[in-house]
């Protein structure tokens, strides 16, 4: 990771835009997990990788994913990230929406770098299926009929689809079998789709010094994520008018964010969806099993508990 971290630091750099290391320092050196690089990393050394190209492809994966983070700031018209103020909000839109557009670029001369068809064929699929999710987000965020399966599949594009790719690529640069590839890649899916749902739970029942947001941001937003999916769904007509008028309409009141968890109590919405992100952690962990045993592989297993173990 600190070769990682140098190679960032390194092709995040202008030579005529001065403002371009600017804003990428900003979220790049907040302090965020770096999963996705290291999920490159140690799939690659679990799979006997010996090269260098790994580091290429770490570095390239954060540079999509911030680029995806300085986009969604904008779109989102968030003021707030890992507990810091947006880049959209320090400097402008415009600024976070170019920059982002630079890291794209930088990220696809990374993975060429490394001389695979193949694991460019699986990032630029990964970066349209990511863009892809966040149109269907958009398009059905504040729609009552999103049911579960949307959900899914908005989730598998602006998260998970950056996972699998993470640890696919590690497979592939290492030359192993497609059962071992295939295996990766469930897995990264999988502990992407963990990983969204505990967040998006976590936005109703988490430690904003913790998460960085406040409690009940994506309900403001008007976002329908599993929990409200989840009372939407068991909702009577008299709640269904509660939720079309905050949701749908966006027309809030004081108190509305109470009655909306009083709602997710009524029918254990929130445990429900703890239960769900805990069955994709599993799912997870039994796709880790399907990979020769190595200390990584423990390690890995072991990463599908902890990013649910914020719920417990």
């Amino acid at each position: 990771m600190v070769a990682v971290n140098a190679l960032i630091r390194d092709r995040m750099a202008s030579k005529h835009a001065p403002r371009i290391p600017e804003v990428t320092a900003h979220l790049v050196e907040a302090g965020g997990k770096r999963l996705r690089p290291m999920l490159t990393l140690a799939a690659a050394k679990l799979c006997g990788y010996s090269g260098a190209d790994h580091l290429k492809l770490a570095a390239t994966v954060e540079f999509i994913h911030t680029a995806t983070l300085l986009h969604d700031d904008v779109v989102d018209e968030s003021g707030k990230r890992r507990g810091r103020p947006t880049a959209n909000l320090l400097w402008d839109n415009k600024s976070s929406v170019l920059v982002g557009d630079y890291l794209f670029s930088r990220s696809f001369q990374l993975m060429v770098e490394t001389g695979s068809l193949r694991v460019l064929d699986i990032l630029a699929n990964a970066s349209a299926t990511i863009a892809e999710g966040e149109v269907l987000q958009m398009t059905s965020a504040s729609d009552l009929r999103t049911d579960e399966d949307v959900y899914l599949q908005v989730v598998r594009g602006k998260t998970a689809a950056l996972f699998s790719a993470a640890t696919e690529v590690g497979g592939v640069i290492a030359g192993v079998s497609e059962d071992a590839v295939q295996a990766l890649f469930e897995y990264g899916d999988a502990l992407g789709i963990a990983f969204q749902i505990a967040d998006d739970l976590l936005d109703y029942q988490g430690d904003s010094k913790v998460t960085g947001k406040n409690v009940g941001d994506d309900f403001r937003e008007r976002k329908l994520t599993l929990p409200v999916i989840k009372a939407v769904a068991q909702a009577t007509n008299e709640e269904r008018a509660f939720w079309t008028r905050t949701i749908e309409r966006g027309k809030q009141e004081d108190g509305d964010l109470d009655q909306a968890l009083a709602l997710m109590a009524k029918y254990q919405t929130l445990q429900a969806t703890r239960k769900d992100a805990l069955a994709w952690s599993a799912k997870a962990q039994a796709a880790m099993e399907k990979l020769p045993e190595h200390p990584l592989r423990e390690i890995l297993s072991d990463l599908a508990d902890y990013v649910v173990a914020r719920l417990k």
